[in-house]
């Protein structure tokens, strides 16, 4: 039981970084789910105006392995029917990344996320004529 519980403890401590840094370094996002009353391993979020399978390319090309929609729904494009069931629009419930920790997981692979994670999204978003909009209507 102790090396669950210290497993589980250490996934909670870096499930947090990401929760807290994926917000403080990449505007219009959300988190799907209870920041606390959640798996110790697992972290979803939505990144507005990004396409989620476009996200995914693009981490997998530098290296991160992530999920979008929930986990009850991989491997089907249609929006994660309990993503909606959380009140998301299907568009939110696209663009939403799933992230999820395990026992190899170590605190400079949240570190490399938190890193590509917001250059990533800049590109995608820099193609996006959604954002654009926002970006003028911010002006």
């Amino acid at each position: 039981g102790r090396d669950i519980d210290s497993e589980a403890q250490r996934e909670i401590f870096l499930r947090d970084l990401l929760i807290k840094g994926i917000p403080s370094r990449i505007e219009y996002t959300r988190l799907n789910g209870h920041p606390q009353k959640r798996l110790p391993n697992n972290v979803n979020v939505s990144i507005e105006y990004v396409e989620g399978e476009s996200l995914l390319l693009n981490l997998d090309l530098r290296g991160i392995a992530a999920s979008t929609g929930s986990a009850c729904s991989s491997g089907s494009l249609e929006p994660s029917h309990v993503l909606l069931a959380l009140g998301l629009t299907p568009s939110l419930a696209q663009s939403s990344l799933r992230l999820t920790l395990g026992k190899y997981t170590s605190r400079e692979d949240i570190d490399y996320v938190l890193e590509v994670l917001p250059e990533v999204v800049t590109r995608l978003r820099s193609m996006s004529p959604l954002y654009e909009d926002v970006l003028r209507a911010k002006r």
